[in-house]
């Protein structure tokens, strides 16, 4: 199919539509008045719930309920997720693999959303800047430590998006092992490092609640910047002991079937 998109049932074996440019599916609980391309049967669906509509590389999230509020987020992403708004019509959806949650009282109401993979400009094609150069935004060199430091804090988030966890030093230095070479104090450099000149985040207002609440926020600030901007990414993980790229394909390859 050309530059079409897949939508996927979450039930075994798993119901597949193939959705070609300008073509619409049709979600919700179903009716014989109404019928649905894709049954999502739970009695807090609407008979007729949404609409999803390929656009190319792309796709159109149209929520026709009256109440509720769908949830769409990027499974393979750093707590990637849009909320699509009750009547909103054909909201832009940008994730390459997305998962659509559908608030249900009975049984999970999810499906899943297969695009293309994105367009991207050829850099080549671009000027050199030789003459005037464009800095970049975050200069993180990634075979340094504190690169490992910031992908050791950013790990619980990128496992799992929900995850509140932001470790502390002792736990990251626990998560990078002996082998790392690094001390309490080293760790608390490198974290301190990145927050003041790498990625630059805001040091909390004038520190008027201590040193202590400073330095939670700081992390959690680290955490919340690298994931934003994709600066730390699920590839990374690799860098960590105990990780590898086997184990990175195993865990996408589980989030894709379930």
């Amino acid at each position: 199919m050309d530059r079409g998109i897949v939508v996927q049932s979450a039930d075994d074996p798993p119901v597949v539509i193939e959705v070609a440019p300008g073509s619409a599916v049709l979600f919700g609980r179903g009716h014989p008045d109404a019928p649905v391309d894709l049954v999502l049967p739970d009695t807090a669906v609407s008979r007729l719930a949404g609409r999803i509509t390929a656009v190319e590389d792309y796709w159109l999230m149209s929520n026709l309920s009256a109440r509720s509020t769908y949830v769409i987020d990027n499974p393979e992403g750093g707590g990637e997720f849009v909320k699509v708004a009750p009547r909103r019509l054909d909201m832009p959806v940008p994730f390459e693999f997305a998962r659509v949650v559908v608030p249900s009282a009975d049984r999970p109401a999810v499906f899943y959303v297969f695009a293309p993979q994105h367009l991207y400009a050829d850099r080549h094609a671009q000027p050199d800047g030789s003459a005037d150069a464009t800095r970049v935004a975050f200069p993180l060199d990634e075979t340094a430590k504190y690169f490992k430091v910031l992908v050791a804090l950013c790990e619980p988030r990128l496992r799992d998006p929900s995850s509140p966890v932001i470790r502390t030093v002792p736990e990251i230095l626990d998560r990078l092992g002996g082998r790392a070479g690094l001390s309490r104090s080293a760790v608390n450099f490198h974290i301190d490092y990145l927050a003041r000149t790498k990625l630059r985040v805001k040091a909390a207002a004038d520190d008027e609640h201590g040193r202590a609440d400073k330095a939670d926020w700081q992390r959690a600030a680290l955490v919340s910047l690298a994931l934003q901007f994709d600066l730390v990414r699920e590839e990374h993980l690799a860098l960590l002991p105990g990780d590898c790229p086997a184990r990175q394909e195993a865990r996408t390859a589980g989030a894709r079937g379930q």
